[in-house]
C-alpha cells in the first residue's frame, strides 16, 4: 500500500522564526555539534549594531535558539527590548550593560569573561564594551522561536511597552549577584560574575566524582546549571526535553548520543564547544583530559517557574521507569571505548568496575 503524502501547503513551508531568522542577515550554524566557537564567521548584524551568528543546532527543536555577538572594541550595541527570554554568558572582555523600563531608574552591572546574566524579560537594556583594544564576544540562549512563532508579530515582540513588574521592579540590588541557596543545590539569582569559578556540590547520582548547581535566574522559564567530573571517569547516560545548550568550559573529552534503539553518535569537544541533545536522545559525557572537565549548560526546564517539562526522572534508572541508564545497564561497548580514549591519552580509568561484570 502506497504511503499518502501530505499535499503542499499554499503558505509555504517555513515557520515565522525561519522567515525571521532570513531577514537577519546572518550566518546560521547547525547540525548537532559545534566544535569551536570562536571558529564561527560573524557578519555585520544591523538589528545588534555589533556582528553576529545564529547557532540552531538539531538539539533545540526550534524550541529555543543560541546566537554568538561580537561587539568592537571601545563600541556599544544598540538598545534592545523584546518579549523573549535570553541568557547571556560572556565568552570573551569585559563590559557593562544597562538596564531601564520607560520613565524608570537605569541600573548596571560590570561584567567579565565568565559571567552569566538575563535581561528581565522586555526591558530595554544595552551592552557596552569597556576595553579600547579588544571584542568583547558573548554567546546568548534565547526563547525566540516560541515566541516568534506563536505570536508571529515583530510589533508586538520587538516594541511591546508591557511592563513586566512581577520580573523586575528596579530594584537597587537586582544585580548583586548574591542569590539565595536552595535544597538540592539550586542558587536563585541574577547575575553570576564567573561560572568557571563558582563552587559546586556534590552529585553523586550521576556518576563517580560528579558535582553540580543549578541556576534559577532573572525569574525565567529559561534556567542553567554548571556540572564538574574528575579526571578518567564518565557521567551516567540519560536523556531528557529539547533545547539544553551544553557549553564547555573547561576540559578535554567527548559526548555520545543516540535515539533509543539507535547506533551511538560521537561528538568530541574542549572547550569552546557547544553540544545540543536532541529531544528524549540518551546522552553521555566523557572526560578524556588531565584536568576535570566543567560545562555549563543554558537549557529549559527550570524548578521555579515550571512549564510541565518532565524533568523529575532524569535521575531515576530506566529499570524504574526513569530517564538514566545505570553504568550497569549500560552497553559494555561505551566503557571499552572509553578505556581505548583514555589510552590514547596515556591515562586510564579511574572507576569502580560494573558490579555484576567483568
Amino acid at each position: 500500500m502506497q504511503e499518502k503524502k501530505m499535499p503542499p501547503s499554499p503558505f509555504g513551508t517555513k515557520t515565522t522564526y525561519e522567515k525571521w531568522l532570513e531577514s537577519e542577515g546572518l550566518e546560521v550554524v547547525t547540525g548537532y555539534h559545534l566544535e569551536d566557537v570562536d571558529k564561527v564567521p560573524l557578519k555585520p548584524w544591523s538589528r545588534k549594531g555589533g556582528l553576529g551568528a545564529f547557532i540552531n543546532l538539531e538539539g533545540g527543536g526550534q524550541t529555543n535558539d543560541a546566537y554568538l555577538c561580537e561587539i568592537p572594541p571601545g563600541q556599544s550595541l544598540k538598545p534592545q527590548r523584546h518579549l523573549f527570554e535570553e541568557l547571556i554568558f560572556i565568552l570573551k572582555g569585559r563590559g557593562t550593560t544597562t538596564f531601564w523600563h520607560e520613565g524608570g531608574p537605569e541600573r548596571f552591572i560590570e561584567w567579565r569573561e565568565g559571567s552569566l546574566f538575563s535581561p528581565p524579560l522586555n526591558i530595554w537594556h544595552r551592552h557596552f564594551n569597556t576595553q579600547g583594544d579588544k571584542p568583547v564576544k558573548y554567546l546568548a540562549v534565547t526563547t525566540a522561536p516560541t515566541v516568534i512563532n506563536l505570536f508571529h508579530n515583530h510589533e508586538f515582540i520587538f516594541h511591546n511597552p508591557f511592563v513586566f513588574k512581577d520580573r523586575y521592579g528596579a530594584e537597587a540590588d537586582y544585580f548583586s549577584g548574591k542569590g539565595t541557596a536552595h535544597p538540592g543545590r539550586v542558587w536563585d539569582t541574577n547575575f553570576i560574575p564567573d561560572v568557571r569559578t563558582f563552587q559546586l556540590q556534590d552529585w553523586a547520582e550521576r556518576g563517580k566524582g560528579s558535582k553540580n548547581v543549578y541556576f534559577e535566574i532573572a525569574n525565567n522559564t529559561l534556567c542553567s546549571h554548571i556540572s564538574e567530573f574528575p579526571v578518567g571517569t564518565y557521567k551516567k547516560a540519560h536523556r531528557h526535553g529539547p533545547g539544553a545548550h551544553v557549553v564547555i568550559l573547561s576540559g578535554k573529552g567527548y559526548t555520545l548520543m543516540w535515539r533509543e534503539g539507535m547506533p551511538l553518535q560521537k561528538y568530541d569537544w574542549h572547550e569552546g564547544s557547544i553540544v545540543v541533545p536532541p529531544d528524549q536522545w540518551f546522552h553521555q559525557h566523557f572526560n578524556t583530559g588531565k584536568t576535570p572537565a566543567r560545562y555549563l549548560a543554558l537549557r529549559w526546564e527550570g524548578l521555579k517557574f515550571r512549564t510541565g517539562r518532565k524533568t523529575e526522572m532524569c535521575e531515576v534508572s530506566i529499570r524504574e521507569g526513569g530517564d538514566q541508564i545505570e553504568y550497569e545497564d549500560e552497553d559494555p561497548a561505551v566503557r571499552k571505548l572509553f578505556e581505548d580514549e583514555l589510552a590514547k591519552e596515556g591515562l586510564t580509568i579511574q572507576m569502580p568496575p560494573v558490579a555484576g561484570k567483568k
